[in-house]
């Protein structure tokens, strides 16, 4: 699997395609889903092939934007399909990789342990210092679109987000539930005040 080469040209096809507007769909989240999928994944003790195969999907999981955001999570599985044959990756990487990426969508319903680290990685912000920099970002693209109009509607989706949310994998309970509660005590602050 020619993952590093692969890499080059699907951050390149990102900074080219992916609508401006997208503040917090970007490349930046997409290094950042990338990385923290890495950290989460060798922690659970994941090398070799199936460490390739979660930073691939890493790498895919948000390309869909390139269409828009309706059915991303699909869009984003045909955009895999169509290049990872090229780059060395098999019918089965595919499938799997596949199945990683569908795992992103919200609700979160990932089907096996490396589905549940791609799941852990897309939010692991939730619970960390960075959470309130990030969700102004995401705040600033939802509001865009026009699904949220005020700061205090933000924080109520916030809120709700967070309350049903819940990690899946050791690492991410153990590293980040902590901090998440600490961020939704904030919330629930900003929201009371």
């Amino acid at each position: 699997m020619k993952y590093h080469q692969l890499f080059d040209i699907i951050i390149q096809k990102l900074r080219d395609e992916l609508p401006g507007h997208l503040s917090y769909h970007s490349v930046t989240h997409v290094k950042d889903v990338i990385e923290s999928a890495e950290a989460i994944a060798k922690s659970e003790g994941i090398e070799g092939d199936e460490l390739t195969l979660v930073k691939t999907a890493a790498l895919f999981h948000d390309t869909g934007f390139i269409f828009g955001s309706k059915e991303h999570e699909k869009r984003s599985c045909e955009i895999a399909e169509s290049y990872l044959p090229n780059y060395g990756y098999s019918a089965k990487d595919i499938e799997r990789i596949g199945g990683m990426i569908m795992a992103t969508k919200i609700p979160q319903s990932p089907n096996n342990h490396l589905e549940e680290i791609l799941a852990d990685a897309d939010l692991d912000y939730l619970g960390r210092d960075d959470f309130f920099i990030i969700g102004d970002k995401l705040y600033e693209e939802l509001a865009m679109f026009g699904i949220v109009q005020t700061e205090h509607d933000w924080n109520r989706l916030q809120e709700k987000f967070l309350e049903n949310h819940h990690y899946f994998t050791a690492t991410a309970i153990s590293n980040r539930q902590a901090k998440k509660d600490e961020n939704l005590a904030i919330i629930k602050k900003k929201l009371s005040s």
